[in-house]
């Protein structure tokens, strides 16, 4: 994925590498690591790739987006019928298209074309757009990162804009992050993380798996909504807590400012858009888009905010619509009012808000207790009411400040801070840090993916950091079906069809009281070696829906098994 070119709706990727010949399919993979290294001319709305000395590919990008096929053009003898054309809109991020845009006009449908559905159930056609995405995505996870090269992945992309259409925005948008997430792990993207890459693929296999068959309540979840409606909610008096970078692997960047009312309720303000670390670093010195304040986001984290007029989502995010009115106003203290009420929350209930589906943010008094060596890298200890926390850094970019930062803190052991970090379900206490006040200067707040730490702020008589050994975070082995949870996502069924291998690790589950675990671990197995063979012995075709059923159940009992065990670990 080449963060340099602008964003290609789904539709468009899918039409291109449709219409390509069997022969050309097959290079378009080559395709695409050609067309990557060739260099890229922006000149505002157009994209121009130098395809050889005699060749340009232009990209029209009306709008910041690729809309249409004929959006992007080649001047090689073969087009518009080239393997270049789709090799561009394979090798740019995936666009997440809005209801206005034009490839969300769906085409008319007579009247009488389709039986009227039971009320409360899905429709013929969104039941047919769930299929078509459970059989892309069942491929897609049966051929693993490396297999799934841009054929699939715009065979999942058709599927998700036939979902959109169908009126399935979720299952669209987690078959967008899903295709998104595998570009990044075959770009080697420092953004990609492989537990994204099995989340989305869990989230867009179970939402098509369960939505036939759903009623009600659920069915109207696992449909989504476009766009997350804004309900009035007069005025607000805001005080800033914190900013936070965003860099994801879908190549979206920029920042999130958390602010708290005076009752406590947290409300978002965002500048998020296609980019790459650069504009994750810079988005924190953008001016906040609501009202006509010209704070900027790292101005606001530390200030108030007065909104008039305010308009307010589900999730708390402030709108910015013409009529919302906003001036500066003074900020406060994470010790003062009205801030000082969010770390009186007991910690339990904290946890227990975050696992029900609350925000995930816990706002936690630590005492700083060293380093711990992990496989993933140093995690910093601390002491929170008895229970020993690991905070791991929220980005590992290197032109983000976080894993710096977390070296220099660990020189501060045995300070005590106020922190904000957020919730990581799994076995023992832990989380993400997010901000923190200074070890130093009392009153300030640093915010870890923003502000960098000096070698001279921690203090300069604290004990040498404290390094600890690595315990396994699984004493049961829980861990032995998650692995083969992750090895499947990234590496496909051939991963798991090896004989022999890890055969013992169902009875070592079994012998820990994990009988559920066991049978999920072995059906994963069975699932991916079962192939049969015709008349003359050839192997035929693995049976890819069995093997998706397989994965996802195991990935959704791991997960549920996940928090549980957070939950237990926090007292929650």
């Amino acid at each position: 994925m080449n963060p340099d070119l602008p964003p290609v709706a789904p539709s468009v990727t899918a039409e291109l590498v449709g219409a390509l010949p069997p022969r050309l399919r097959g290079r378009l993979d080559a395709g695409v690591t050609k067309l990557a290294a060739r260099p890229v001319v922006v000149d505002g709305d157009l994209v121009r790739i130098a395809v050889d000395d005699d060749t340009d590919l232009e990209l029209h990008a009306p709008g910041g987006l690729v809309g249409s096929a004929d959006a992007i053009r080649c001047g090689c003898l073969l087009a518009p019928a080239c393997l270049h054309r789709a090799a561009a809109a394979s090798a740019a991020p995936v666009a997440e298209p809005g209801p206005s845009d034009p490839t969300e006009a769906a085409p008319p449908s007579p009247a009488g074309q389709e039986p009227p559905a039971e009320p409360g159930t899905a429709t013929a056609d969104q039941c047919a757009a769930a299929r078509a995405v459970r059989e892309a995505a069942a491929a897609v996870l049966d051929a693993g990162t490396d297999g799934a090269g841009a054929v699939l992945q715009a065979e999942l992309l058709r599927a998700a804009h036939t979902a959109r259409l169908a009126g399935l925005p979720r299952a669209a948008a987690s078959a967008v992050s899903a295709v998104t997430a595998v570009r990044a792990a075959r770009a080697a993207a420092p953004a990609y993380r492989l537990t994204d890459l099995v989340a989305d693929l869990r989230e867009t296999l179970s939402v098509a798996h369960r939505l036939p068959a759903a009623t009600g309540p659920e069915l109207a979840a696992l449909r989504g909504t476009v766009r997350q409606p804004y309900t009035p909610d007069g005025s607000l008096r805001l005080y800033g807590l914190f900013s936070e970078p965003v860099l994801t692997a879908t190549g979206y960047a920029g920042a999130v400012t958390w602010t708290a009312d005076a009752d406590g309720r947290l409300h978002t303000v965002s500048d998020v858009a296609p980019g790459g670390a650069g504009r994750a670093v810079g988005a924190a010195d953008r001016a906040v888009r609501i009202g006509d304040t010209t704070l900027t986001h790292r101005e606001l984290s530390r200030a108030g905010l007065a909104v008039s007029g305010a308009t307010v989502s589900p999730t708390g995010r402030l709108g910015a619509g013409a009529g919302v009115r906003a001036v500066r106003a003074s900020g406060a203290d994470w010790s003062g009012e009205p801030l000082d009420r969010l770390w009186a929350v007991p910690v339990g209930d904290q946890v227990r808000r975050a696992l029900e589906g609350g925000h995930d943010l816990l706002f936690l008094e630590v005492v700083l207790a060293g380093t711990v060596r992990e496989a993933a890298g140093d995690c910093l200890l601390a002491d929170c009411g008895g229970r020993m926390l690991r905070l791991a850094g929220a980005h590992d970019h290197p032109a983000l400040p976080d894993r710096d930062n977390l070296r220099l803190l660990a020189a501060a052991t045995g300070s005590r801070l106020r922190i904000i970090a957020r919730l990581v379900p799994a076995a023992q206490p832990r989380a993400l840090l997010l901000a923190t006040e200074h070890p130093t200067a009392a009153g300030t707040r640093v915010d870890l993916g923003l502000d960098r730490l000096q070698h001279a702020d921690p203090p300069a008589e604290a004990p040498s950091a404290a390094r600890l050994p690595g315990a396994a975070p699984d004493e049961a082995p829980l861990h032995l079906l998650r692995r083969r949870v992750h090895q499947a996502a990234a590496g496909g069924r051939r991963v798991l069809a090896f004989p022999g291998e890890g055969g013992g690790d169902g009875r070592r589950l079994r012998d820990h009281g994990l009988a559920t675990a066991g049978d999920l671990l072995e059906e994963l197995r069975s699932a991916a070696a079962d192939r049969g063979r015709d008349a003359f012995g050839r192997l035929l075709p693995g049976d890819t829906d069995r093997f998706a059923r397989a994965w996802l159940a195991a990935a959704l009992y791991t997960e549920e098994v996940d928090r549980a065990l957070c939950a237990a670990a926090w007292a929650a």
